[in-house]
């Protein structure tokens, strides 16, 4: 698997792979969620000029470099705040959506960063208990920053509260700043998570 910053060409697949990873939500009876639009173009623009918009691909497939996955991210409260983070569902299961979160683990300590967070839903498969296993702990209220009230605040506005949803952490070792430079470069291929990597994160768009 590769991780490599986003291209422009690659902007119209990443809305295509939001849309596909919404779908699996509608098995739960959520769909608002699976119908919620992709992050426009500029949106996703603007990311990719910023430098936090990463895309995984397999070099070995039939699709070549075509993106299978995408993670967009923001500095917040002195954390690398994960956006969104979506998986094409016909990729899932090979460990891309975590492969992903690593990579932010290693550049985010180089940015002065000491934390990965991320707004899920709670009692969704692939939403909370997922990240529980690679490393996240769900924050208690006491334990939000002004940065993630607010973003609790616009996803309500947003209508995600219909479900439980919660905030998460997972802190990094000072060790890990060393690892990678924000580049692309392969990326080794973590255990598979037994539920799909098929959901987004966060909102200002969908979870």
């Amino acid at each position: 698997m590769r991780i490599r910053s986003a291209r422009r060409s690659d902007l119209r697949l990443l809305q295509d792979i939001e849309r596909a990873a919404g779908e699996p939500f509608r098995t739960l009876g959520m769909h608002s969620v699976a119908d919620d639009d992709p992050p426009p173009l500029d949106l996703l623009e603007s990311y990719r000029r910023a430098g936090r918009c990463w895309v995984a691909t397999d070099p070995l497939a039939t699709s070549g470099d075509r993106p299978l996955g995408y993670v967009i991210a923001d500095p917040v409260d002195g954390a690398l705040h994960i956006e969104q983070i979506s998986v094409d569902p016909v990729a899932a299961r090979r460990g891309i959506g975590r492969t992903l979160i690593d990579r932010l683990a290693t550049l985010a300590p180089g940015q002065g960063l000491t934390a990965l967070t991320l707004t899920t839903f709670s009692d969704v498969p692939w939403n909370a208990p997922y990240y529980r296993r690679i490393g996240f702990r769900v924050l208690h209220e006491r334990e939000l920053t002004d940065g993630l009230r607010t973003i609790r605040g616009e996803e309500a506005q947003h209508g995600l509260d219909r479900w439980p949803r919660v905030c998460m952490r997972r802190d990094l070792l000072p060790a890990q700043s060393s690892a990678l430079a924000p580049t692309p470069a392969s990326a080794s291929k973590p255990a598979s998570a037994p539920a799909p990597e098929s959901a987004s994160v966060a909102v200002s768009g969908a979870p």
